[in-house]
């Protein structure tokens, strides 16, 4: 498992496709809450379980399976 603390806000997280998720807002209770802003977010706060990262490599949060998989299964609240 990675170390979460290394996930920092406003981090890129990417697919492992290396398409574009979201921005990390912050990390909360085993998720990760992307920002709202980001253009994948159509204006809405998603989540991630930390479980999805596969590495985090500076600014970016790699997870372990393809961007739009990851955006089926996200979760809005």
């Amino acid at each position: 498992m990675v170390d979460v603390s290394q996930i920092k806000e406003h981090a890129d997280v990417v697919g492992s496709d290396g398409a574009h998720v979201g921005t990390v807002d912050h990390v909360d209770k085993g998720e990760i809450k992307l920002t709202k802003k980001d253009p994948a977010a159509e204006g809405l706060h998603h989540f991630i379980p930390v479980d999805f990262v596969q590495s985090v490599e500076g600014n970016t949060v790699r997870l372990d399976r393809p961007a739009e998989e990851v955006k089926r299964e996200w979760s809005t609240s």
